[in-house]
């Protein structure tokens, strides 16, 4: 019996353009968002909740930090369902989509914000440049 060598990455053939394996496009419309399309994205949306949360709570208290979260992880609950994305990744011409098609439904944008205000599991990437919070949801965020 011949001796194979693995790949680096195991069995798998590396992907020539992160989605590759998902079936989507190297580029443009339905191709994986890209980092600093994310991080603009995520500027937006947390900017957005800081500003919210200050009509609740003075800007250096505790209760202003938790507010933002929960503002920020609420717009996300409510516009990935209803917009497709949120704020900031709308404005930046991306949105969020099960990887099976169809709507989002409202299972996937819970376990997702969940996943993302532990920040951790948004910083590990796949090799698709899916977060662990996307991997976990089933879902995937590409170019509009």
């Amino acid at each position: 019996m011949p001796e194979t060598t693995p790949s680096a990455s195991g069995t798998t053939q590396p992907s020539r353009w992160p989605g590759e394996r998902l079936g989507l496009p190297a580029s443009g419309r339905r191709s994986i968002a890209r980092a600093g399309r994310r991080i603009a994205a995520l500027v937006i949306d947390y900017g957005l909740a800081l500003l919210i949360a200050l009509l609740f709570a003075p800007y250096q208290s505790m209760e202003h930090s938790w507010i933002t979260l929960g503002v920020f992880g609420l717009m996300q609950v409510v516009f990935i369902p209803t917009i497709g994305g949120s704020v900031g990744h709308r404005l930046f011409g991306m949105h969020v989509v099960p990887l099976g098609g169809g709507w989002v439904g409202l299972w996937r944008p819970v376990v997702r914000t969940l996943l993302l205000l532990v920040v951790i599991p948004a910083l590990v990437w796949d090799s698709d440049q899916r977060g662990f919070h996307d991997r976990v949801a089933g879902t995937v965020l590409i170019r509009s």
